[in-house]
Formats: C-alpha cells, sequence, structure tokens
C-alpha cells in the first residue's frame, strides 16, 4: 500500500501540490485532471525523482521519503516516463531482460502487445533511431515485464497511435490480471480510466475528487461534457 501524508511541492515561489493526502491500494488507480494540476509532480514524487517540500511517503508500511530512486525501485517501484529515456549503446533485448529477469519469451510477446514485432526490434539500440512512439512502447512493456509491487504510467497514450492504443488497452487488461501489485496510470483517456478500479481527480494541486472509478467518470461528464482534459503544451512536462 501507498500512503501520501500532507504532501505538498513548490518551486520558485509557485506551489504545485497543496497537501496531497491519499492512500492508494487499489490495483488499478487512474490519476487525471486539467493542464497543471500536478499529476505529472505527484508521479515524480512517489518515483523520488524530485523530493515534496513537506510531507511523508509511506510504502508497505516504510517511511520512503528520503529514500532514493534505485532503493525505491528495489522495494518494487517502477516508473514509465511521458518521454522515455534512450540509452546509447543498449540494445532493446538487454532492457528487456533486465526487466523480465530473463524471462525474455514473456517479453517478446510483451512487445508484439504493444505493437512492435519482436524480429525487428529485439536487436535495436534504444538510441535516436527509435521515435518517440518506439520508445514509448518499449518503456511500457520493460515496465509490464517488472510486475513491480507498484507501477507508475505517465501518460502512457502519448505518441501512439490508434492501433497501438488500442493494444494498450490490453496490455494493461492483462497486467492487471497477471500481477498482484498496483497500477497506478496518469491519463485523460475515458478508455484508461474507464478500466480503473479508482479515479483521482486532481485540481490546482489538491485532490479534487477520488472514488469509485464509474462514479468519477460520472462527475467528469458532467463537469466538462467530456472526459480528454489536455490542453496544448502538457506533454512538455509543465506539471
Amino acid at each position: 500500500m501507498l500512503e501520501l501524508k500532507n504532501i505538498s511541492y513548490e518551486i520558485d515561489g509557485k506551489k504545485i501540490l497543496n497537501d496531497i493526502n491519499i492512500k492508494i491500494d487499489d490495483r488499478f488507480v487512474a490519476i487525471t485532471g486539467p493542464n497543471g494540476s500536478g499529476k505529472s509532480t505527484l508521479a515524480k514524487i512517489i518515483m523520488g525523482i524530485i523530493a515534496p517540500t513537506s510531507g511523508q511517503i509511506i510504502f508497505d508500511g516504510r517511511d520512503i521519503t528520503e529514500m532514493p530512486v534505485n532503493e525505491r525501485a528495489n522495494l518494487g517501484i517502477s516508473f514509465a516516463f511521458q518521454q522515455p529515456v534512450r540509452f546509447k549503446g543498449l540494445r532493446v533485448e538487454d532492457l528487456l531482460k533486465l526487466a523480465s529477469h530473463g524471462n525474455f519469451s514473456d517479453v517478446k510477446a510483451l512487445l508484439t502487445e504493444v505493437g512492435l514485432e519482436p524480429s525487428k526490434y529485439w536487436h535495436r539500440e534504444l538510441n535516436d533511431t527509435l521515435s518517440g512512439g518506439e520508445m514509448k512502447r518499449i518503456e511500457i512493456a520493460m515496465t509490464a515485464a517488472r510486475g513491480t509491487a507498484l507501477s507508475l504510467f505517465d501518460e502512457p497514450e502519448a505518441g501512439i497511435d490508434l492501433w497501438s492504443f488500442n493494444s494498450l488497452i490490453k496490455v494493461f487488461e492483462k497486467l492487471y490480471k497477471r500481477t498482484s501489485g498496483s497500477i497506478v496510470i496518469i491519463s485523460h483517456q475515458e478508455r484508461i480510466l474507464n478500466i480503473a478500479d479508482k479515479i483521482i481527480y486532481l485540481k490546482d494541486g489538491r485532490i479534487d475528487s477520488y472514488g469509485e472509478g464509474q462514479k468519477v467518470l460520472k462527475m467528469l461528464r458532467e463537469l466538462t461534457g467530456e472526459i480528454t482534459l489536455k490542453n496544448d503544451g502538457e506533454e512538455n512536462g509543465d506539471e
């Protein structure tokens, strides 16, 4: 279980997150909200990429607030970036074998599920020859292969074409079935929100709503008239 206690984050005098208190112990939780609401910042704080200005992070009963990224990863927290990191000299097979602890036959199936032909990508280097969309799919496959206690995905649909997005939904559904851990996804897409057990709706750095997925979806439809809350520029990391 993940518990956030009084988490706030401020930079250059601007408060991005304001007194976040929440317990996440459901299998599939989606975080959504308008541009600038603090979604990506919250995910990075959970992973340890940035430190909160104040508050505590408790994971499986252990205070991890001061713990670095690598130690959180060892505890069973994984993170798929909105903009995946490229590793020159490292091949797709190297990354996925590490993630799956050598069970690469399963990972090859995951590559297929995210729309990548294993025979074409298995020996590819993780460099600029791969498009942003290809890197995104590889990272999703890697995170799914790890099957950690807590898997964080920051807008996995970004840069994904329609066919791959349809496959992406199936990947998350399969990940949900085969892992006992929690999946937390930041997304604006109704099809992803629709399969979440719980939805957290952030607004102005605060939790505006948190509850059973379908109930929050109904509220969002009544509030916005649509579920897609994304504005231009959000993918540039301005949260």
